[in-house]
């Protein structure tokens, strides 16, 4: 399977580097990355993280935006700003870098979320939380259909 899945916590070293989880590195080899690209998410305290087809995916959009308006240059802006190179050293391990700190928030641990065609690296308790609230509206949507059909039966 070429596509990142579950989630595993891994401890961060003295010198600051992760081991990536070995299924996600299997499907790193598989897809040929030679490095990763990471970008602060928009909206959660967490990295996305994928090869450099998905930094082709920002582009791509970007020069679609009509030049004469901010959009392009605002995502421009926060695509390559906001975003980085990470090296896999040689045992499967990414640096821990003070950009990816300073927006996750992580010290000591570090949780590797698989989000399909990338992943995420998230602080574990902000992970735990967005999880959790995750599911809370996920379940919210579930029961919302339940109690129109009941409604509808009265």
């Amino acid at each position: 399977m070429d596509r990142f899945l579950s989630n595993s916590l891994n401890r961060i070293d003295a010198k600051g580097r992760v081991s990536v989880p070995a299924h996600f590195r299997s499907v790193i080899q598989k897809r040929g990355y030679s490095e990763l690209y990471a970008l602060r998410a928009l909206e959660v305290p967490a990295m996305d993280v994928g090869g450099p087809d998905l930094l082709d995916v920002y582009e791509q959009r970007i020069e679609v935006e009509d030049p004469f308006l901010r959009t392009g240059e605002d995502m421009s802006f926060y695509v390559h700003g906001e975003g980085t190179f990470l090296k896999l050293d040689q045992d499967g391990r990414i640096g821990m870098t003070d950009f990816i700190r300073a927006h996750t928030g992580i010290t000591n641990e570090a949780v590797f979320v698989g989000r399909g065609k990338f992943f995420q690296i998230w602080e574990p308790s902000r992970f735990e939380a967005h999880g959790r609230a995750v599911r809370e509206r996920l379940l919210s949507l579930r029961q919302a259909p339940q109690a129109m059909r009941v409604e509808e039966l009265e």
